[in-house]
């Protein structure tokens, strides 16, 4: 209520109420926390002690709770996201090529349905530029999710060569890769979620990486899918990444409908981009419940879409996240949603634990 109450207000006001600017208002001085040993210290007490950890496809996670793509995307303050109680954070999603994204205003607030539009286009400096940021803040004391996305410049039928660019230029940095084939502000960008394309990308990407580990087994591989799949639509595209051998998936990204807006939002439905928020949490958790069922539990899951509460967090852990991350939940709810989530996954009941972490536990 501290934050809901005086914190927010201030946030909002940030560069003159222009959601963008307080983003990056945000994100610079959780970058000088970083740098600040003593005020980490001061944060992890508002944002609360990670809970007891977990292993997922492989990586050993402190914390449930993860940073979602595009909330920090050229990795300026990562160090900061630990302090604040996240067992992981996702830097990006990130192109080869740097790109400005599309053309301002670009990020809407729905204050009473407690959402946000966006049309970002994958603004960021690239990957070259967020290899150099992570070499210079050295290693993380949580796990680093890298999400790889397709630049705007480059034509759809080249874009395996854009991804494979950005995962040689990032491999030694990430503990996990994310190809987000599923963002709605790239044109042409969903149609990699069919089946030939998909697998065509998934199989270089793989191979890429099985050469790049060396000896070493490879970085997992997941992929982030979309809201607005149908049922057979995901059922076919799950069957292409148990094909080649992806190590999860991350759902899901923001959706293009606008169900769910408040009267006072629907003002903002015409504007272009995706929703996330509380009107995505139905329609994400049905997402999960889906995965899990149509993959027997056997596919780990990251749960991601309008996780609000650590109700909302729970729900998707029972429907068969192994893990969860939030983005536009900590805008409207603050640094105690993570606190409160790592709390109930800290003394949850043996029938929160999804059925990955499950088959984790009895390998």
């Amino acid at each position: 209520m501290l934050y809901e109450t005086f914190a927010r207000p201030v946030l909002f006001r940030l560069g003159g109420g222009d959601p963008e600017k307080a983003h990056e208002s945000t994100l610079r001085a959780l970058g000088a926390l970083a740098a600040r040993p003593g005020l980490a210290g001061v944060a992890r007490s508002v944002g609360g002690a990670r809970s007891a950890g977990t292993t997922v496809f492989g990586v050993r996670f402190p914390g449930p709770v993860g940073v979602a793509g595009g909330l920090d995307k050229n990795g300026v303050a990562l160090p900061a996201w630990p302090a604040l109680g996240f067992g992981f954070a996702e830097a990006g999603t990130v192109t080869w090529h740097p790109q400005p994204g599309n053309p301002q205003p670009r990020l809407f607030r729905l204050r009473a349905s407690e959402g946000v539009i966006n049309r970002m286009g994958f603004n960021n400096l690239g990957a070259r530029a967020l290899a150099e940021r992570l070499a210079a803040w050295g290693t993380l004391p949580v796990p680093l999710g890298i999400s790889l996305g397709k630049s705007k410049i480059t034509p759809i039928e080249d874009a395996t060569g854009d991804y494979l660019n950005s995962l040689r230029a990032l491999y030694r940095f990430g503990d996990y890769f994310a190809v987000n084939v599923s963002s709605p502000n790239t044109p042409g960008l969903r149609s990699l979620q069919d089946a030939g394309a998909l697998g065509a990308l998934l199989g270089e990407l793989q191979r890429e990486g099985r050469s790049l580990a060396g000896p070493a087994d490879p970085v997992p591989l997941l992929v982030k899918i979309a809201p607005d799949l149908s049922e057979p639509a995901i059922g076919e595209l799950l069957a292409v990444c148990a094909e080649h051998g992806v190590a999860g998936v991350i759902a899901t990204n923001t959706t293009l409908s606008r169900d769910g807006l408040a009267p006072a939002d629907r003002h903002l439905a015409t504007e272009a981009g995706g929703l996330s928020g509380r009107p995505l949490t139905a329609r994400a958790l049905a997402v999960v419940r889906f995965v899990a069922k149509e993959t027997g539990g056997r596919l780990p899951i990251i749960g991601a879409g309008g996780i609000s509460s650590a109700a909302d967090a729970v729900r998707m852990f029972e429907a068969g996240a192994s893990l969860v991350q939030v983005y536009t939940g900590l805008l409207y709810r603050g640094p105690g949603l993570v606190r409160s989530i790592n709390r109930v996954w800290a003394r949850r009941p043996e029938h929160l634990r999804s059925p990955a972490i499950a088959e984790e536990a009895r390998r």
